[in-house]
Parts: C-alpha cells; sequence; structure tokens
C-alpha cells in the first residue's frame, strides 16, 4: 500500500463548509459593530458642533450655520455640500433656511444615516441645549 499524503475532497469540502457558517454568522456582525462605530462618531461629531455652537454664539451673538461651523473647526467636520455637511454615511442639516435672526436664540441640526442597501434609516438631532436626541429608528 502507498503512503498517501494531502487531503481528501471531503476533508476539504468539509473545511469549505464550516468557513462558510463562520463567514455567516460573523459578518452581521462586522456590519452591526461598523454602524455602532459610525453611529458613536457622529455623536462625537455632534457633541464637538455642539461646543462649536457655543463659542460661535460668544463671539457673533447667534448660532452658525453648517458651513460657517465646518469653517470655524477648520473643515474638520466634513464636506460643505449646499446647505448640507457630509461626514461618512451621515448627511447634517439644519431644518428650513435659518435667518440670522432665527440663529440668535436657538439651532437645531439633524444628523441622517440612510443607505439604501441597508433598510434601516438612521436619525439623530441636537438643539441649543446640547442634548442629542435619537429620532429614528
Amino acid at each position: 500500500m502507498k503512503d498517501q499524503r494531502g487531503f481528501s475532497l471531503i476533508e476539504l469540502l468539509v473545511v469549505v463548509a464550516v468557513i462558510g457558517v463562520i463567514a455567516t454568522l460573523a459578518v452581521p456582525a462586522l456590519q452591526k459593530a461598523t454602524r455602532a462605530a459610525e453611529n458613536g462618531n457622529t455623536f462625537a461629531t455632534m457633541r464637538t458642533m455642539s461646543s462649536t455652537q457655543m463659542s460661535f454664539m460668544s463671539q457673533n451673538g447667534r448660532f452658525a450655520r453648517l458651513a460657517e461651523l465646518n469653517s470655524a473647526s477648520s473643515n474638520a467636520l466634513g464636506t460643505v455640500s449646499g446647505l448640507q455637511l457630509i461626514r461618512g454615511k451621515f448627511v447634517f442639516e439644519m431644518p428650513g433656511t435659518p435667518t440670522d435672526t432665527d440663529l440668535r436664540g436657538r439651532y437645531t441640526i439633524t444628523a441622517t444615516r440612510n443607505v439604501a442597501t441597508e433598510g434601516v434609516v438612521y436619525k439623530y438631532e441636537i438643539d441649543q441645549s446640547g442634548e442629542i436626541r435619537q429620532i429614528l429608528p
């Protein structure tokens, strides 16, 4: 009888099946962890926006619009596109088009993450109180 070396086809198929099961279990967990990290990053960004708003208010007598807020933060908050600020998968907006008069007393910033392939919309809101509220889901 010959001395055989290597793996049989059955052994290789079993290994591939086990790897497939592990991958099936691990991918959703990885996606969930990624979303949690992005949400945490968004919370940190919103806290930074709140403290920058307070500084802007003390210097200018009103709260800042998103473009002004980003400029005051050396463009570290994201990319301005029209009236929106985009950072990662989140889009930050101020409802409506606030006037200088509106911004003398209050502001509201919403952060929305709507990725069509995921089917879940995340939406957070912060205002002059500095409290971050989860609107969706």
